[in-house]
Parts: structure tokens; C-alpha cells; sequence
């Protein structure tokens, strides 16, 4: 077989070059499709989170107010008691030594007043007939009224020795729950001391846990440029709710209100105490414990909730791309004041009806063209592994929701 002369393959190729070059060009790239939510002004609440400390809503130490042998617990560590219910008893027999000592006193001086009244009465009357004289009348008178007197102040030691008797037997100032005894049965204690200004022995506390307060603070300057702003209408106090976050993340069902609120800054930190009220009738809450809580300061206007994914940043500051006459891709700066759940809240920068960019972010230049279509969100609970990464640039959203 004779070979194809070797000049005939450069003609070839220089053929099939020329018939690919006679095609027509080659079309130009269709514009990214976009997902776009309507930006439209809303009213959405006011909140800030915050970090707070739990507080008994009452909360009473027992202590002894006489001193003694403790001599008996009455009640359970942690169970719930009421006011004036019995906790401890300290021995009561010096104490009844003391009242019944100050009762024998009394009755002795009493008997002194009735004969110097029978005295001071027999001496007036022999008085006009002048069996006495008149010297002899204001003895008898002073005589009664000293007895009088001390009669008077024997009674007022038999009330304090009855009184300090009844301190032998301690109960609780507030209905509530107990807390561990401080010091055990056998123990010597003691009473206040008003030469020391010492209390007296701690024996427990009673807490009322239901409600519950919590304290947290707020920066002054933030709650002045709340006050000041224009679109923000603060809620009463009464009004203002609190949701609190336990330490393990779950939300606590029942929500609180603002009771308290300072009517003055801290000079060192530039915080305003506040205070919550908290239902807590399951005492899932304790004391001292520090959560987190969401407070509802009031409502503010005329602002726009755009996704987080559609809000960049840079060195200029916060920017959206949106979709605008013609198909344009235009950069809008924005103004952004806070997260509401995944959403960003925009309090400047937007015009109503603004097409702003969710998805394909990436594809989309500023001054080019792109075919815009809403965004729908993802599902909030989808099995593992069988969403589609693409579902969220196609479908419709509503416009930015009110919450």
C-alpha cells in the first residue's frame, strides 16, 4: 500500500480550520440569577440581651435573740414553712427563772401600792377633823404615787422577761423555704448586742423563690440614645417583658416584667440597675444564678428586617447589593442596628420596595445585570442530609415579616 503523500496532511488541517471558522460566535453568558426578598418598613419590638443574677423575692435570716443552749431543730432542711412557725428552741430555763423572779416582784410591790392607797385614803379623811396633819396627807399621797409607780415599771420587766422567753422558742419571719441549719443541737448562742452592734448567732435563712427577682444592668448611654431616637416608642414599665435563658441554653417558659428601674447611673461603671419580676412556680429557678435574658424595651418603626446572608460588610461599612431598574445590580450602604432571630435589622440606607440580594451573591457585580427572583427561605427542620444547597435561590418569600 503507497502511503498519502506527506504535503496532503497541512492541507487537511488547514481545511477543517477554515470550516470551524465559518460558524457564527459563540453566545454571550446569561445574567446570574439572584434570590430577592422586598424590603418594606416594618414595626418590630425593641430588644437587647443581657446578662442577669437571680434574687430571693423575700429573704430572712433567723438568728437568736437571746442567747442559750440550743436545745432543738423543729423543722426539715428545705422544706417549706410558714410565718411564724417554730425552727429552734433555745433552753428556756434561765428565762423562766427570770419572768417568774420579776412576777414575785410585782406582786410584792403591788401589795406595797394597795396599803399606801389605803393609807394616803384613811389620812383624808382624818384630815378635815385634824387627827393628822397636812404634812402627813402629802407623805401618804407620795407614798402611792411611788408605789404606783413602781408597780408600773415591775410590770414592764415582767413583759420584757415574758418576751425574752417567747425568743427561746425562734420562728420563722416569712413564709418560705429553709435553708441548712448554721449551727447544731448543743450549741451555745448568742443575742444581739446593741454595746457591739453584733447580730446574733445566724441559725437559717427562709427564702420566698416564687417569683423571683433578677437584676441586670443597661448602659446609660444606650438607654439615652433609645430614649432619643425618633423610630423607638419604650414600652411602660409594667409593659416591659423580660424572657430569660437558662444556664443550659432552653428557653424558661414563664416571661417576666420590669418592676424597678433606677432613677440614677453608676458613677463607676455607667450602668442603670434594673430589675425583673419572674414567675417561678415550679422553683426551677434558684438563687444566685446567672442567666441570660431577652428584654422587650418597646417597639421600634419604620425599619426594614433583611436576611443576614444579604448584608456585607467592608471597609466602607455595611452594604446590600439590590436589583434595580433595568435588571442593574446597585450597591446601597446601609445603616444596621441589631439582629432580629436571622435577620438583620436595617434602620437606614433602604427605600421601600427595594429587590435586595439574598442568594447568588457571588455572581452578582455591581453595574452588571441580573435576573432576580424571591427568595424563599430554607425549611427550619429538614432530616440531615437531604437539603439542597441550590432550593434557597429559587422559589418565592414573603416580604420582610412582622414579627
Amino acid at each position: 500500500m503507497k502511503r498519502a503523500p506527506q504535503t496532503l496532511l497541512p492541507c487537511l488541517v488547514m481545511m477543517a480550520a477554515a470550516g470551524c471558522g465559518s460558524g457564527k460566535k459563540p453566545a454571550e453568558a446569561a445574567p446570574p440569577k439572584v434570590g430577592t426578598v422586598t424590603a418594606e418598613q416594618q414595626t418590630v419590638p425593641l430588644t437587647r440581651d443581657l446578662v442577669g443574677r437571680l434574687s430571693a423575692y423575700f429573704s430572712a435570716n433567723v438568728v437568736a435573740r437571746v442567747s442559750g443552749v440550743l436545745v432543738k431543730r423543729t423543722y426539715k432542711e428545705g422544706d417549706e414553712v410558714k410565718a411564724g412557725q417554730i425552727l429552734f428552741e433555745i433552753d428556756p430555763a434561765y428565762y423562766t427563772a427570770v419572768l417568774n423572779n420579776n412576777l414575785a416582784i410585782l406582786a410584792e410591790d403591788q401589795a406595797t401600792y394597795i396599803n399606801n392607797r389605803v393609807t394616803a385614803e384613811r389620812d383624808h379623811k382624818l384630815l378635815p377633823i385634824g387627827s393628822v396633819s397636812q404634812q402627813t396627807v402629802d407623805d401618804a399621797d407620795a407614798a402611792e404615787r411611788s408605789a404606783a409607780a413602781k408597780v408600773k415599771a415591775d410590770q414592764a420587766a415582767v413583759e420584757t422577761a415574758r418576751i425574752n422567753l417567747g425568743y427561746t422558742r425562734v420562728a420563722s419571719p416569712i413564709s418560705g423555704t429553709a435553708s441548712q441549719q448554721q449551727v447544731t443541737q448543743g450549741a451555745l448562742v448568742g443575742s444581739a448586742t446593741s454595746d457591739t452592734g453584733s447580730g446574733g448567732t445566724l441559725l437559717t435563712t427562709v427564702e420566698r423563690i416564687d417569683p423571683l427577682y433578677v437584676n441586670f444592668t443597661i448602659s446609660a448611654a444606650d438607654l439615652l440614645t433609645l430614649r432619643q431616637a425618633r423610630n423607638v416608642a419604650l414600652a411602660h414599665q409594667s409593659d416591659t417583658k423580660v424572657q430569660i435563658t437558662l444556664p443550659n441554653g432552653s428557653p424558661y417558659a414563664e416571661a417576666g416584667a420590669l418592676d424597678f428601674s433606677d432613677v440614677a447611673a453608676n458613677p463607676i461603671t455607667g450602668a442603670v440597675n434594673l430589675r425583673a419580676l419572674v414567675p417561678n412556680p415550679k422553683h426551677d429557678l434558684l438563687p444566685g444564678m446567672y442567666v441570660t435574658l431577652r428584654i422587650t424595651l418597646g417597639e421600634q418603626s419604620h425599619v426594614y428586617l433583611i436576611p443576614q446572608q444579604g448584608v456585607q460588610r467592608d471597609t466602607v461599612g455595611a452594604y446590600v447589593l439590590v436589583v434595580g431598574p433595568h435588571s442593574k445590580v446597585l450597591r446601597k450602604d446601609v445603616t444596621t442596628s441589631e439582629s432580629n432571630g436571622n435577620d438583620w435589622i436595617v434602620t437606614g440606607g433602604l427605600d421601600s420596595g427595594d429587590r435586595v440580594i439574598v442568594t447568588g451573591l457571588q455572581g452578582a457585580k455591581e453595574g452588571d445585570e441580573a435576573t432576580a427572583a424571591p427568595w424563599q427561605p430554607p425549611p427550619t427542620a429538614s432530616p440531615a442530609g437531604t437539603g439542597d444547597s441550590n432550593a434557597s435561590s429559587a422559589g418565592s418569600r414573603p416580604v420582610a415579616r412582622n414579627p
